[in-house]
Formats: structure tokens, C-alpha cells, sequence
């Protein structure tokens, strides 16, 4: 059963009024003529036109000094024709009802505002309403308003867009749609006529570009009209080619396929060298547009247009200069996109470049295209030098891939860093037990991950008799592996201890000192907690307060890391009577956390413990 689409509108009859009244309050540069609804009496009848027209608000009537560029036609593709209605662009832009040609007094009344006696040029895109039919409305309405105002002395041009590649080559005088392709000629003959050039000369630029540019358009959905059913043409696994912007049927109904393919179809017609439409072979230069219809997310749109360049380059051997991609021509709330394709060449790209109020233009496409990726940077080596960086990267590979004669220093790292995962491997499962109470239950799995990839990583990974690189190596672990809030967390933790420790050229007890107030500085920074948060913090402050205070009263390094660690202990004990200020726990009524202490805090208690009876037992060993 179809039923009636949602909108967020008043009136279905007040839309076009009311889009156009809401276009001028955001846009002060825009205007619109007090023209809706107006009574003109002819011969006695009383006639109710509405005169839909916006406008630039910098153009005195009949005392514009360029050529004025004019466009229009039924609502409903907004932003479309209003929208690009600017200094550099449109001068005026005439409003029908939703895909309605609007009426020749409409037309004329834009004509009468903006027109001074350089001329105007009107810029007209015929329709097909159904297939195969064509929709004379524009052409007509268009052209009686610029026989009448040739007639009141206006100096007038007009130009038809017909840029529809879907269709048949036309016979006859039925004619091509006009569809985004028109967006393009717009801003040629706009920027052509802000340049102060003729009416025959913005004229002539204008149907230059019509003729260079292709459009093939593609509906996931059919556009609902406001007020009216929604149609149920498609079904859900279905897309249609080919459409116009009127919700009119397309060409062919298929299957929905992937964009990659949709894209290669649409570009495969527009540039078939059978109906030939565009004068574009392998070694032109070309604009590309991808525009949304009304209900195609931005997302989808540049994954789109990531397609079409290489494409064009690779297979059709033509050369992008432009891009644009956004919502520019839609057809209401249909889903899908179109495809623009205009030949280029430097007096059409000087105008697409030029500089425009218009505010649907798209801005940033503008100038030559660098290349689309650049290598991802890597860290300068303290030189600067191009021989010595590929020489401390070769050192550096070697230490990574062959087996090291660890120092002893590095022995004790070592065996840190190996007791300081074992532990955290073996609570695994109280840390996701009290996490059950205060989380989501996975401290403890997350916290193994990590420390079973150190495990496996220690041996042919981390160059132990680099204390800093190691530290770093395992920040860079613990991010790819955890991920999430944790993982970034310990991967800042390490790398503000890699940055404090690289700063020396020995590194003793006093150094590691420095480096874990460095962490736990940079932890609380970008973390946000510091002590009583109820975080691993907890139990870093205190290890932290600890060791720098003993080391500064003349303890033995070894009974200053122990103390520290026995410090870390009772911190993360202390958070059961916390009330948590940060993470999933802060979103916990607190007689729920109490008595439970908090995993983060544990757990970065369990390895700092684990590691510093590692260090001592390790030097006991040597001594002996």
C-alpha cells in the first residue's frame, strides 16, 4: 500500500514561497521579488500569478552594467536554480512550482530587474516529464518572456542545455533533458558576463559549453512530491539508469550493483562512441561532476568520485582537471547520483576558476590538482640528511631482524617487560570480572591481548639495549593491538616515556624516574583524570610520588622501584572507595562500584609490580 511521504513542510502549496523566503533571510546577498501572490487585472479578468524570483541584491534595476544571466524552471532540484544566483554566476533565477515551468510573467518580471542595456541571456533546460515525450514548458514559457521583452526594447539571448546522455540520439525536434550539466554552463556564462564581455560573446560561451557536456544520472529511490504517495516503482534491491529529475522512469531498471560498477556503466554511456554526445576522445582534458540527487550521503557521493578519476585516466586516457562533488541538481528526497562530464580547456576552466558569491557553488575545486596522495611522512632522523636517514633506517632494520647480544641493561629490561605481560596474562580473568561489575567486562581480555603480542614481539621486535625505542615499540603494540580508549591511553603513556628517555645518552635510575612523571603528565593531559578519578593513574601517581622521593633521599634504586610498586599496589586498592569522575564507571550509580576495585588502576599496578621484582631479582642474579 503507498502511502503518503513525510515532510517537513507546512502548506504542500507554500513550499517554493517558503523555501525562497528562508533562502534570502540566511543569504544577505540574495533578494526576491514581492511578487507572491499578486493580482494583475488584463481585460477586465483577474489573474493570480505568482511571481517566484530570486535575485542578486547588488543589481539596480536597469542600471546593470554587464550582461545579466538568467535561468529557471520548476521546483524541486533546489539548490538548483536559486541557489546559484550570485555575483559571477546567475543574476536572476525564476521559480515554477515543484517541476513546473514557471509562468512567462514570472520571467519576465526576472527580465525587467536585473536587465541594463548590456542585455541578458536567458539559459533554459528542457525536460521530459515522460519518456520519450518532450517537455516543452521551459522553452515556451522562456521564449514568449524573451520575444516580450525584445519587443519593450531589451537586447536578449537564449540558450538551451540539453546535456542527457541516457536517451537515444533525438530525432525530430524532441530534444535532450537538461540536467546538472546546466550548473556548469551556468557559472561559464556567469563568470563570462562578470568579465564585461558582450551579449554575443556571454552568448556564445554559454552554448559553447552546452555542447561540450554530458550527464547520466542513476535513482536508488523515487522522489515523493509534497503532499502526494510515495511511489513504489522500485523495489528494495532495485536501481533505475537514466532518469531525468522529474521522478520520471529511467531507461532500465536492474539490480542494485556496487558503486564501482554503477560509475564504470555511467561513464561508458556518456562517452560512447556510438551516440557520440560529447566531442571527447582519448586526450582530452575534462570537468567532472558527481552530484547527489536529494537523499545520497556525501559519503556515498565521494566514493563515487574516487572512482570516476582513475578510471577516466586509466581506461579513457582523458586527463581530470576539476572536480566537484556535492548536492547541486536534486530531484526532492530521491536517492542517487549523476555524473557530469564537460570537456575542458583554458578559457572554460579560467571561468569555472573564476571568483563567485553564488552560494550552492562549490568552493575548494578552484586550480590546478596536485597529486591526489603523498607518502605517508616518516620521522627525520637528527641530521636531516637523506644518506644518513637510509642509514639509520638499514642499522635500524638489522637490529630488528637479527638476533641481538643484549647488554646489561638490556637483559634487565628484558626481563621487565616479559614479568610485567606474564602477570597481566595471569589475572586476566579477575581484571574481566571486576570489569563485569563496572564495564563491559573486558579489561582483562583487552589487557591479554596486548600482553601476549609483547610476548611474541619481545624477541624479534624491540631492540632491548635501546631503552627508548623498546618503550615506544611497545606504545605502538598496545594501540594496534587493544585499540580503543585503552590502547591509546598506553601508547601516550610510552610515548611520552620514549620522548623523555631518547633526550639522554645514559639512562640510570633518575632518568626512568623522569620518564614516568613524563607519562603519567601526558596520561592526565589528554585524559582528562588525575588522582581520585578512579583510572590506572591511581596507581601510577603514587609509584611515581614514591620513586622520585625515595631516589631524591639516597635509597638504592632497587628498594626505590620496589617501594614505588608497593605504592602502585595500595593506589589501586584505594579506588574501591572511589566514586568514578571518568570512563563507563562515572555513568554507575557508586554503591555499585563500591568495594570493587577499578581493573585500569589494577591491572597497572599488577605489571609495575611484576616488573620491579623482575629488575631486583634480575641484579641479585648478577651480583651473585
Amino acid at each position: 500500500m503507498a502511502l503518503q511521504g513525510k515532510k517537513l513542510i507546512n502548506d504542500p502549496n507554500d513550499v517554493v514561497t517558503e523555501f525562497i523566503e528562508g533562502l534570502v533571510e540566511t543569504y544577505p546577498g540574495l533578494q526576491y521579488l514581492d511578487g507572491f501572490p499578486q493580482i494583475i487585472s488584463r481585460v477586465c479578468v483577474c489573474v493570480c500569478v505568482q511571481i517566484k524570483v530570486v535575485l542578486r541584491a547588488d543589481v539596480v534595476q536597469g542600471a546593470y552594467d554587464k550582461v545579466a544571466v538568467i535561468s529557471g524552471g520548476g521546483s524541486g532540484h533546489e539548490p538548483t536554480h536559486a541557489g546559484f544566483v550570485g555575483a559571477g554566476m546567475l543574476t536572476a533565477a525564476i521559480s515554477g512550482d515543484v517541476f513546473t515551468s514557471p509562468p512567462v510573467d514570472s520571467i519576465l518580471a526576472a527580465i525587467r530587474a536585473v536587465t541594463g542595456p548590456m542585455g541578458c541571456l536567458l539559459i533554459v533546460k528542457p525536460l521530459i516529464v515522460e519518456r520519450l515525450q518532450n517537455y516543452t514548458g521551459d522553452r515556451l514559457n522562456f521564449g514568449l518572456a524573451a520575444e516580450q521583452a525584445k519587443s519593450e526594447g531589451y537586447k536578449m539571448e537564449m540558450v538551451i542545455v540539453g546535456d542527457d546522455c541516457a536517451l537515444p540520439p533525438p530525432r525530430g525536434i524532441a530534444g535532450r533533458r537538461g540536467l546538472a550539466g546546466t550548473i556548469l554552463v551556468h557559472k561559464v556564462a556567469g563568470a563570462a558576463a562578470d568579465a564585461g564581455l558582450s551579449l554575443a560573446e556571454v552568448a556564445a560561451e554559454a552554448k559553447h559549453a552546452s555542447e561540450v557536456v554530458g550527464t547520466m544520472g542513476v535513482a536508488l529511490s523515487v522522489c515523493t512530491l509534497p503532499g502526494q504517495v510515495t511511489s513504489d516503482r522500485l523495489g528494495p534491491k532495485q536501481m533505475e539508469l537514466g532518469l531525468g529529475i522529474h521522478g520520471e522512469p529511467g531507461v532500465a531498471v536492474v539490480e542494485l550493483q556496487p558503486i564501482d560498477v554503477v560509475v564504470e556503466h555511467v561513464l561508458k554511456q556518456i562517452l560512447s562512441q556510438e551516440t557520440q554526445y560529447l566531442p571527447i576522445t582519448r586526450g582530452s582534458n575534462v570537468v567532472l561532476l558527481i552530484n547527489g540527487l536529494g537523499a545520497t550521503p556525501i559519503m556515498e557521493l565521494m566514493i563515487a568520485a574516487r572512482k570516476a578519476v582513475p578510471e577516466l585516466q586509466l581506461e579513457y586516457g582523458i586527463a581530470v582537471d576539476r572536480v566537484y562533488t556535492g548536492t547541486l541538481m536534486t530531484s526532492l528526497d530521491m536517492a542517487g547520483f549523476s555524473i557530469t562530464i564537460m570537456r575542458s580547456d583554458e578559457n572554460i576552466l579560467q571561468r569555472l576558476d573564476a571568483p563567485t558569491k553564488a552560494p550552492a557553488w562549490p568552493v575548494g575545486s578552484e586550480g590546478n590538482r596536485p597529486p591526489a596522495k603523498i607518502p605517508v611522512p616518516v620521522p627525520p632522523s637528527p641530521s636531516g640528511k637523506d644518506d644518513e636517514n637510509l642509514l639509520i633506517t638499514m642499522i635500524y632494520l638489522q637490529i630488528l631482524t637479527e638476533p641481538q647480544e643484549l647488554s646489561k641493561q638490556g637483559c634487565i629490561l628484558e626481563a621487565a617487560i616479559e614479568a610485567g605481560a606474564k602477570e597481566i596474562i595471569n589475572i586476566k580473568d579477575n581484571l574481566n570480572e571486576w570489569d563485569s561489575k563496572v564495564g563491559d567486562g573486558d579489561c582483562g581480555t583487552t589487557m591479554y591481548r596486548g600482553a601476549t603480542t609483547i610476548l611474541e614481539d619481545m624477541k624479534k621486535r624491540y631492540p632491548m639495549n635501546d631503552a627508548a625505542g623498546t618503550i615506544n615499540e611497545i606504545g605502538s603494540t598496545v594501540r594496534r593491538v587493544m585499540g580503543g580508549t585503552s590502547g591509546i591511553l598506553y601508547d601516550i603513556l610510552c610515548k611520552a616515556a620514549y620522548a623523555s628517555l631518547k633526550q639522554n645518552t645514559s639512562i640510570g635510575a633518575n632518568e626512568w624516574a623522569d620518564a614516568l612523571e613524563a607519562s603519567v603528565a601526558a596520561v592526565s593531559k589528554y585524559g582528562g583524570a588525575s588522582a581520585g578519578y578512579r583510572t590506572m593513574l591511581d596507581a601510577l601517581i603514587p609509584a611515581r610520588t614514591v620513586l622520585k622521593q625515595s631516589l631524591k633521599a639516597g635509597d638504592d634504586p632497587v628498594t626505590a622501584f620496589i617501594a614505588s610498586s608497593e605504592a602502585a599496589s595500595a593506589g589501586a586498592e584505594s579506588t574501591k572507595q572511589m566514586q568514578a569522575k571518568a570512563g563507563r564507571s562515572s555513568y554507575i550509580a557508586p554503591d555499585l562500584v563500591a568495594s570493587v576495585p577499578d581493573p585500569g588502576a589494577v591491572a597497572a599496578a599488577a605489571w609495575y609490580r611484576a616488573a620491579a621484582h623482575a629488575v631486583k631479582s634480575k641484579l641479585h642474579a648478577s651480583d651473585s
